[in-house]
């Protein structure tokens, strides 16, 4: 168990570098981008982006967690899905290819057009990367992930940089997106040693689709519901509303969902593996809970009180106007922890059917809270996900209350402490602004201030969280070394 441990944490650390590697780099990138790009010019991106994320999900989703979630999956498996995925991938590329004008003509804006076009094509390199990523989740190897993923992103700020630099708009960010995944896929498909065979299994294609498919659904209807208030904003309001949102939601997804992402995709192979011991997977549950909210909570708290500076600063005063967005979302993903980490547990406990259930569920509650703000403004929408997001907390913790004896309110009383020092140091925080300061000199007040304030109320109430994150750091320190 203690070695089983060391393992799952060295490759939550990988993981966890991959994701800040890649995020910081592409962070950088985006003020680039933002500096040299028009507001209006992401609007176009984010409302095509929507239209790719939506076909990566059918990519992505269903098959790759069934290989992670099978005992005993082999070549076969992998090679039914790899065939099949790079058929269906092209296939849903045909697709939006004719259906370009269509969804052009419905936003009134014929640019959309050859954007959709090329852009669509990252779907086609997900369907040939998707076998690979299950594999390397499959097997712990979460250090290929860090260099495929940094050289990719690195790629692909290269590319959208000079784009951008020579004049030609949107399609900066078109390069930006393209190259990065095809240079990703490139190099895992090079450091990764599995290849697909000639094998193929229909049988075995449907003995993985009878789990997959529930959890191909709830992707499904979850990236519609998330990405339905741009299509909406897309419609109903102007190309800058859309980008402002869009803007707002970038930078605390830039932190909480790339922490999240790293214990995510460790978790779920590492509770799979010990699904028939139920006080194995709720003590995984718990730690992941714990460690994942001790970190995002104080950087989502800080970024929100800090959001009207750090715009000022980073994208300069035409991008103010995301600055309530990127509050509102600060605290929407500072709670993300209790969601990833309930949802890991019923997936690794093969109840995809009560996953299924519970996406449903959540999502019925959204649409509700949706469609009675869409007529008022995007910020109204905004606030309808900070709703929903609290409904969605206690939906996702319901079934484990059974499954693993581990409640919505035991799990708020294991935060409670993370989330009251953080809430301290976010109003400390927020008084240097009153100062009669610089901009860039009320930032460096500011986090410094936040760090010292959140390290040492840590030592001082003793929380178990930064024990944790401590011991975890010495151990892969001193592995490293």
């Amino acid at each position: 168990m203690h070695n089983n441990s060391k393992t799952i944490m060295t490759n939550l650390m990988w993981r966890f570098l991959e994701r800040c590697g890649s995020q910081g780099v592409t962070f950088i990138v985006s003020i680039v981008l933002a500096r040299l790009l028009a507001p209006e010019v992401y609007g176009t991106i984010a409302l095509v982006t929507v239209f790719t994320t939506l076909l990566q999900v059918f990519v992505n989703s269903g098959f790759g967690t069934s290989l992670i979630q099978k005992k005993d999956a082999d070549d076969v498996d992998f090679s039914t899905v790899f065939y099949f995925n790079i058929i269906f991938s092209a296939s849903l590329y045909v697709v939006m290819f004719f259906a370009a004008p269509a969804i052009a003509g419905f936003y009134n804006n014929l640019e959309l057009i050859p954007v959709i076009r090329v852009l669509t094509l990252v779907v086609i390199v997900s369907g040939v990367r998707n076998v690979q990523q299950a594999f390397v989740s499959r097997n712990m190897m979460f250090k290929r992930f860090f260099w495929s993923t940094l050289g990719g992103t690195l790629s692909g700020a290269a590319v959208g940089i000079y784009i951008a630099w020579a004049g030609y708009g949107v399609w900066a960010l078109v390069g930006q997106q393209l190259t990065n995944a095809i240079v990703d896929t490139l190099i895992l498909w090079v450091t990764v040693k599995w290849r697909p065979k000639l094998l193929f299994s229909f049988k075995r294609l449907k003995s993985l689709f009878s789990y997959g498919w529930k959890l191909l659904v709830s992707s499904l209807i979850d990236t519609l519901y998330n990405d339905m208030r741009q299509l909406i904003i897309g419609k109903l309001y102007s190309s800058n509303d859309l980008a402002f949102y869009n803007r707002g939601k970038q930078f605390p997804n830039l932190v909480a969902t790339n922490i999240n992402a790293s214990i995510d995709s460790v978790l779920l192979p590492a509770m799979s593996s010990a699904q028939d011991n139920k006080e194995t997977v709720k003590a995984m549950t718990r730690r992941a809970i714990k460690t994942a909210t001790y970190i995002i909570m104080p950087l989502m708290v800080g970024l929100a009180v800090c959001a009207e500076p750090i715009v000022r600063l980073i994208l300069t005063d035409k991008w103010l106007p995301c600055v309530p967005f990127m509050q509102i979302f600060c605290i929407t993903l500072a709670f993300y922890p209790i969601h990833t980490a309930n949802l890991n547990a019923i997936k690794a406990m093969g109840r995809s059917d009560l996953f299924l259930k519970l996406e449903i569920i959540k999502k019925v509650v959204g649409l509700a809270l949706l469609f009675s703000t869409m007529w008022i403004s995007p910020l109204a929408m905004a606030y309808s996900t900070l709703v929903g997001s609290v409904a969605s907390q206690i939906i996702n913790s319901w079934p484990n209350k059974k499954l693993l004896g581990y409640s919505y309110l035991e799990q708020l009383k294991d935060i409670a402490p993370n989330i009251a020092l953080a809430v301290f140091m976010g109003i400390c925080v927020y008084c240097i602004q009153f100062l009669n300061l610089p901009v860039i000199l009320i930032l460096i007040i500011q986090v410094i201030l936040g760090a010292i304030l959140y390290v040492l109320g840590s030592k001082l109430f003793k929380l178990d969280s930064f024990e944790y994150v401590l011991s975890i750091l010495k151990k892969f320190k001193h592995k490293r070394g």
